[in-house]
């Protein structure tokens, strides 16, 4: 590393950002005939992620000592760890929306890893939309969410709705495990087909996932589920630090039933001393600015609407949903 001369006595602190990765270093300086000794020193550097001897998956073991299983995961960690304001972004909004997907992964009888198939599918974004049209948490198309129960119209569309998709992916992946009984499989088919699924396993003449040569998307799918996870289990481990107040927390809302019809979703917002942006924040099922009672197939709704001292920060005292993600 080349000496630079610094004429006047200087401390300076650069950051530079290459390729999303932030290298700290410290220039010192002082006058005079010591400027030739003048050295950049690098305080902070980007880390090989290590990887762990094992991870586990719907309570199966899997051993990364294979060459290509190692490597597989490795890529994953890597793009997590240094994605870092839309990874840090994850376990903000993961206090909020795990306590509401875990129940429902409970009672519907799938394990609690399939959480993380949300973080990836969507970054836990309710309103997440792909370039293929999928929405919502589970990034449902318009077919199969109908298909597993979901609404999907121009007024209704329930791929938005958290509750009610989540329980329409529980059927989809159980369906799965029906078919394969393997969870990794069924993952697998969440995100390339059954059809595809099951031609390869036949037309490989393998049973297991890790086995399977598949599109680059859908072979990516379940290590970018077990990194995420892994990430999960100790943020500050992979550099994230996070403190309570950093964190989202639950917002407290109550339901209302509808059944007939409400001509101006606005008005109706304000008579529950909200705003239409806010209605529409906790019911992005809601995709029009009425809603209408079909008179052929009538059935009801149930509304939510937040809870107001819970709206605010100063007042909401933050729950953490997972002591393992913060430093306080």
């Amino acid at each position: 590393m080349k000496s630079i001369k610094i004429n006047k006595s200087l401390t300076i602190l650069c950051c530079v950002i290459l390729a999303g990765t932030a290298s700290f270093f410290f220039i010192s300086g002082q006058s005079g005939n010591e400027a030739d000794s003048n050295k950049i020193e690098a305080l902070s550097f980007a880390n090989s992620i290590p990887t762990p001897e094992y991870v586990e998956f719907c309570g199966k073991k899997i051993v990364l000592d294979r060459y290509d299983l190692r490597e597989r995961f490795d890529r994953e960690m890597n793009a997590f760890v240094y994605g870092h304001s839309t990874t840090m972004l994850l376990f903000k909004r993961a206090n909020r929306y795990f306590p509401i997907i875990e129940p429902i992964l409970k009672e519907n009888g799938l394990p609690d890893d399939f959480k993380y198939l949300a973080v990836i599918e969507s970054s836990l974004n309710p309103k997440a939309i792909s370039v293929a049209k999928a929405v919502g948490f589970w990034q449902f198309m318009p077919e199969t969410g109908k298909k597993y129960g979901l609404e999907v119209s121009d007024q209704v569309d329930e791929r938005y709705h958290i509750e009610k998709s989540t329980a329409a992916a529980c059927q989809y992946l159980k369906e799965g495990y029906k078919q394969y009984g393997d969870w990794s499989l069924s993952a697998a088919a969440y995100n390339g087909g059954f059809f595809r699924i099951s031609s390869e396993l036949k037309n490989q003449i393998v049973d297991s996932f890790f086995d399977l040569l598949l599109v680059d998307e859908t072979s990516r799918y379940i290590f970018r589920i077990l990194a995420a996870k892994e990430l999960f289990k100790d943020p500050y481990k992979y550099g994230f630090v996070l403190k309570a107040k950093d964190l989202y927390p639950s917002i407290r809302t109550k339901k209302i039933e509808i059944s007939s019809d409400i001509p101006n979703l606005a008005e109706f917002a304000k008579e529950n001393k909200i705003n239409y942006y806010l209605l529409k924040e906790f019911n992005p099922w809601l995709r029009d600015r009425e809603l209408k009672i079909s008179t052929k197939n009538p059935k009801s709704y149930q509304i939510d609407i937040p809870v107001i001292d819970d709206l605010y920060y100063s007042k909401n005292k933050i729950k953490v949903h997972n002591k393992n993600w913060v430093t306080d």
